[in-house]
């Protein structure tokens, strides 16, 4: 992913999720893993990570590569 290809309010889907995450994420995401980006942020001081708005109002983020354009 390249920040070009996502911006804020690109429409997105997640692939993939690296660490843990609470069950009722894990459900909602089998359920719908769309979403909507909603800003970026640094991780760990060097990577990108992404807020991202799901399908149930709620907001999470997630690696820049565990998502994928929509």
């Amino acid at each position: 992913m390249t920040q070009a290809s996502i911006s804020i309010g690109s429409k997105i889907r997640i692939t993939r999720v690296r660490d843990r995450i609470p069950q009722s994420l894990v459900d909602l995401l089998k359920t719908d893993s769309s979403g909507t980006v909603k800003e970026f942020r640094t991780v760990d001081g060097k990577g990108i990570g992404v807020v991202v708005e799901l399908s149930n109002g709620s907001t999470s983020w997630f690696f820049e590569d565990e998502i994928a354009a929509a």
